[in-house]
């Protein structure tokens, strides 16, 4: 799943500025999905009339959500598309409540067998930087969802049986919103400080190192005991398998790195000194 939410939001990425249609929707729950579902044949399609339609449950089995029929799913996408792409007539809706809103609209369909919040969550990505908000491209709304799935359940019901009000919906996707952004600032002072300490340790030292050992350097003190080998090395900086090779052996040599047995192989990991070799 971690693969595949990757590979979505760099497919979002890529069609941030294209219009949102059900062919892209289906595209993208097929991103979502691919390799997790019991019926591989059902990613990226939606429910078809005659099929039995999912319903959302609780953990006792009783149904708390039985979404619309399949044979309404093309019509009800072609909807959502026109509210994400704002064609529809109406009062103006702020770029972030148009988001929520479809977040919401998709998981009240649930269109495909299953996959649904991930596609809405998907979506709710693709409206915020399809409207410039491009700082939503590095916050993580579904680490915080996943921590509270019944705050997530209720202001979903809430809505649902509130004669379809989103007021209780809008308020707590804001406030995850809010919270997402406080936890990337706090990441990146954190990082800041790494950075900084790397940087020290490191001083008059740059030119000695080529830009990938530098980065394995700094991933080393940032992320201590990350293992690297030659395969995840040339993949990381798109080299060749022997200059990979290079680069893991030169920093051993130098006494930077210790190579470890790993499986049929070889690792190379930091020695828990590399900021003080580093600046000695």
């Amino acid at each position: 799943m971690i693969v595949n939410n990757f590979l979505a939001m760099r497919r979002i990425g890529e069609i941030r500025h294209e219009r949102m249609t059900p062919e892209l929707i289906c595209d993208i729950h097929r991103l979502v999905t691919d390799g997790t579902l019991d019926t591989a044949e059902t990613a990226g399609r939606i429910q078809l009339p005659g099929e039995q339609r999912v319903v959302v449950v609780d953990h006792l089995g009783e149904v708390l959500h039985e979404p619309p029929a399949a044979v309404e799913l093309p019509r009800r996408l072609e909807r959502l598309c026109e509210f994400a792409n704002a064609t529809t007539d109406g009062a103006y809706v702020p770029p972030v409540v148009r988001a929520i809103v479809i977040h919401f609209m998709l998981a009240y369909d649930h269109p495909f067998a299953d996959g649904n919040g991930r596609t809405a969550r998907a979506l709710f990505y693709w409206s915020m930087l399809n409207q410039e908000y491009w700082l939503t491209e590095f916050v993580s709304i579904s680490r915080l969802l996943k921590k509270a799935p019944s705050k997530y359940a209720r202001s979903f019901l809430h809505s649902e049986h509130d004669e379809g009000d989103l007021t209780y919906f809008i308020i707590y996707q804001l406030e995850i919103l809010q919270r997402a952004i406080k936890d990337l600032i706090a990441y990146l002072d954190r990082k800041s400080a790494e950075t900084k300490r790397f940087q020290e340790a490191l001083a008059g030292r740059a030119s000695d190192f080529s830009h990938r050992q530098v980065a394995v350097l700094q991933r080393a003190i940032a992320h201590p005991p990350t293992h690297f080998t030659v395969q995840s090395h040339a993949t990381s900086h798109k080299v060749a398998i022997q200059t990979a090779r290079n680069d893991l052996r030169d920093l051993e040599g130098r006494g930077l790195l210790v190579r470890i047995a790993q499986g049929r192989g070889y690792a190379w990991t930091a020695p828990a000194n590399l900021a003080d070799l580093l600046s000695g």
